[in-house]
């Protein structure tokens, strides 16, 4: 199978720091399908980046190993999987890698996957942990098209986990979700007022109360001029520098645990989608890796 940045670097499991966790999954997508192709696409597409990243200064990925896992939850090998059956891998899967000390990068799919590796997290973890949402829908359905495990719910399943949420990005929802919003009096980011206001990461940080995030990232939170490749484009969304602003700083003021990377649906005759949810990966692993050196220089 194919392998993150293989032409670079392969690190085995054991010294890899950082483990990319391809899921293709896909059951419940609504509009544009072919998500369950994006881990293969995303992989594709990585061997193309150029390792130095000249934010950071550095060739993160022979300061950070990186390990391609085998693929779990392939819906183009079994389309008879069950949401079940990919929640149940997904957070035994997790769960393994979380025991084993490895910062775990999920690449799906469809956002529903999201709920499995958040279950590992809450199971391992002995504290609280905010999940931060970089999406352009809400997702906050309690069901959708007759299952609570469609990729449009995957949200309201992390709050039944009694999990504080931080949706970023946000700029379509049904009106029950807004109702929902309401209710629990949720801090959504709107896409128009981070727009607008020059201000919006520190008013976004200041509502997380807990010391460790994990940051799930909905391609479709990203604007479809620069990625198109989703099943839902919507227009309006964050931009390449702004985005990478907001995960710099998310990984500098908190511990982030682990992060996941959805929805992409490779398009035909355009690698952009596919190389640009590839860069993002790359950049999140060159902020764990720049947080994480300069606690252990602390130390």
């Amino acid at each position: 199978m194919k392998q993150f940045l293989e032409s670079e670097i392969i690190s085995t499991y054991e010294e890899a720091k950082i483990v990319i966790l391809p899921i293709p999954y896909e059951i419940t997508t609504t509009y544009r399908k072919g998500c369950e192709y994006g881990p293969d696409a995303v992989l594709t597409a990585s061997d193309q980046l150029e390792c130095y990243d000249e934010e950071l200064g550095m060739e993160t990925c022979f300061h950070a190993p990186i390990f391609t896992h085998d693929y779990i939850a392939d819906t183009r090998i079994n389309k008879n999987l069950t949401a079940d059956d990919m929640l149940k891998v997904t957070t035994e899967t997790v769960t393994k890698l979380i025991k084993d000390n490895k910062f775990v990068i999920a690449v799906g799919g469809e956002h529903a996957i999201t709920t499995g590796v958040v279950q590992a997290y809450q199971q391992t973890l002995d504290e609280p942990f905010t999940v931060i949402q970089i999406d352009a829908h809400g997702d906050m359905r309690h069901e959708f098209e007759g299952s609570i495990h469609n990729h449009a719910c995957v949200m309201r399943r992390i709050l039944e986990l009694d999990l504080p949420t931080l949706p970023v990005g946000i700029r379509a929802i049904c009106q029950e979700e807004a109702d929902l919003i309401k209710e629990k009096n949720i801090p959504v980011m709107w896409a128009r007022n981070i727009y607008f206001n020059p201000h919006w990461m520190a008013e976004a940080i200041s509502n997380i109360k807990t010391k460790k995030v994990f940051i799930t990232i909905d391609l479709d939170g990203i604007d479809p001029s620069l990625m198109p490749g989703v099943g839902t484009p919507e227009p309006g969304g964050m931009d390449w520098y702004q985005l990478l602003a907001f995960m710099n700083l998310i990984f500098s003021s908190f511990d982030v645990i682990g992060c996941d990377v959805m929805e992409l649906a490779p398009t035909k005759d355009s690698v952009v989608s596919e190389f640009t949810a590839a860069k993002l990966i790359y950049k999140l692993i060159g902020y764990w890796q720049q947080n994480n050196s300069k606690v252990r220089s602390i130390e």
